[in-house]
């Protein structure tokens, strides 16, 4: 190619200089470091589209269709092919004599190159920017790149700065042994009784991002939630966080989101090892979440630690902050407030990392609040229970957790301690009573040199208290062990085995008289899950 530019361009000295110039660029586009093939033959190609049409290289329908090709690759747009187009045809009926003066010459060529490094520039940014998002933020909480930085990332893109992600549990529980454990209820498992064995527990989809520098959103729906017996949509959670800062280590968190209540609750389902969350801290808020407002603060280190531990598949909580304080409706996820007075709340957790590597979390949490129980029912002969405490009643938990997490072997201990709604003994009054309970969970986890990874763990609970979410608050007595393993073969997918035995009320029972009782389960049962991610 260069030998026929030289050999065809002899017509005065003007254009042999042009000839010098045009060898000297492709010389310099062929050795420079960031270029590929496809940038020297574009620029060859943008050269001789500017040449006479004297010249052998003029407008032809093999370079009509190479200008084609590279459109439909996406190498250049659809302006810049109709431009090249028309530039051959225009120059083919017309061209510039020979004795055209250089600089002329050598101004198009400035401006072909200039076009094809702005090009070649788009492209390569763009692909930085799909590589560096997945990498800002761990999907919980904004990013902690500096304002900067993710201006310069994002600007002018906006679409760049949500992110779709999701999964899906399939899940089949067997119950084992004692006629198959007739009557057996775990409230945060429908599949967990004798009428329900296979289905989808859960069916997440999310999106979230950086929607402005100042200005996080995050929106979750659930496609299988149980509403009403039921498979449903439903909101999981609708929320936005505004940073306070460039930093963003002071937030406010306003909408529908998790309550800031203990570890586990704030753990997502999708990290967990155990198939469901243990009762004593979920009894304090079913569902998880709630209406309410937050303010987070976190240091930038703390922050990052914070998304280190999901990113690295540690199964953290993701960030909560380090100070978390707020207020929320207190009657449950998607459920309107019913007496006008808020619960408040407080948490502290600090994840500390020792010299070789290891992280320990601890944390503390406190709320309170009056709670208004589910509209009371008849049991059998008995009248429908009364609720004392005008407004509702009183609701107030502490808990404490300590999480060491599995580099290789982990340790997990959560306990609370309060009081709240429970149907009195004889079965006449709902009123504010003492409760306690929590878990142990010992894990190992091993990273094949494959990345494949398998998780034995076993976990041991405990409750006494009562399920303030169910009709006529219930005492609800749980003790139960479970062990199992997970086995990751790739991202993509998990799988779960899971054995568990033990006893718990079934808080769905409803008395038949005066001396009934709402009756303990013993149970065993084998859960089954395929978890896909995505």
């Amino acid at each position: 190619m260069v030998g026929q530019i030289v050999t065809f361009s002899t017509k005065g000295r003007c254009a042999a200089n042009a000839a010098t110039n045009s060898r000297h660029l492709i010389h310099m586009k062929l050795i420079h470091p960031h270029s590929g093939f496809w940038r020297a033959l574009t620029t060859i190609l943008a050269f001789a589209t500017v040449l006479p049409p004297t010249l052998p290289l003029a407008a032809s329908p093999a370079m009509e269709k190479l200008f084609y090709i590279l459109k439909q690759k996406g190498s250049i747009t659809a302006d810049e092919y109709d431009l090249l187009i028309q530039t051959m045809k225009d120059e083919e009926k017309g061209a510039p004599k020979a004795s055209t003066p250089a600089p002329a010459l050598e101004k198009r060529l400035t401006q072909t190159e200039s076009k094809v490094e702005n090009l070649e520039s788009t492209i390569l940014n763009t692909k930085g920017q799909v590589e560096e998002l997945s990498r800002i933020s761990d999907n919980t909480s904004p990013s902690t790149m500096s304002k900067t930085d993710l201006d310069a990332l994002l600007s002018d893109k906006w679409y760049e700065r949500i992110k779709l992600r999701g999964y899906i549990q399939n899940r089949f529980i067997g119950l084992i042994g004692d006629g198959d454990n007739p009557g057996v209820v775990q409230p945060n498992d429908p599949f967990v009784s004798d009428t329900q064995s296979l289905g989808i527990r859960r069916g997440r989809l999310v999106l979230s991002g950086d929607v402005t520098d100042h200005l996080y959103l995050y929106l979750q729906t659930d496609f299988m939630a149980g509403v009403g017996g039921v498979n449903a949509l439903q909101a999981r959670d609708v929320y936005a966080d505004v940073s306070l800062d460039p930093a963003r280590e002071f937030r406010v968190r306003l909408g529908l989101s998790k309550v800031p209540y203990g570890f586990s609750n704030l753990q997502s389902s999708q990290n967990r090892y155990a198939l469901e969350r243990p009762d004593a801290l979920n009894s304090a808020v079913e569902g998880e979440r709630d209406l309410g407002a937050y303010f987070i603060w976190a240091p930038y280190h703390i922050r990052n630690r914070y998304k280190d531990l999901v990113k690295a598949g540690l199964r953290g909580s993701g960030d909560y902050g380090v100070l978390n304080v707020g207020a929320y409706s207190g009657q449950g996820i998607n459920n309107a407030d019913r007496n006008g007075d808020l619960h408040y709340i407080a948490r502290l957790a600090y994840p500390f990392e020792f010299d070789n590597g290891q992280i320990l979390e601890v944390g503390a949490s406190y709320y309170t609040g009056r709670f208004v129980p589910n509209t009371p029912v008849a049991m059998g002969a008995l009248p429908a229970p009364t609720v004392n405490g005008g407004g509702g009643v009183r609701d107030r938990r502490v808990a404490i957790n300590a999480i060491l997490y599995p580099q290789p072997f982990g340790l997990e201990a959560e306990w609370t301690w309060g009081e709240g709604p429970q149907l009195s003994n004889d079965l006449t009054t709902i009123s504010a009573q003492a409760l306690s309970g929590g878990f142990v969970q010992a894990v190992y986890r091993h990273v094949f040199a494959n990345q494949a990874e398998f998780i034995p763990f076993v976990r041991w609970q405990h409750f006494d208290g009562a399920r303030k979410f169910a009709t006529n608050a219930p005492k609800n007595n749980v003790d139960e062990i479970a062990v199992g393993f997970e086995y990751i073969p790739y991202p993509e997918l998990e799988l779960t085995l899971m054995y568990a035995h033990g006893s718990r009320t079934n808080t769905t029972d409803n008395p038949a008289g005066a001396g009934a009782r709402y009756r303990d389960v013993d149970y065993s049962y084998l859960g089954i899950q395929a978890q896909i991610n995505f």
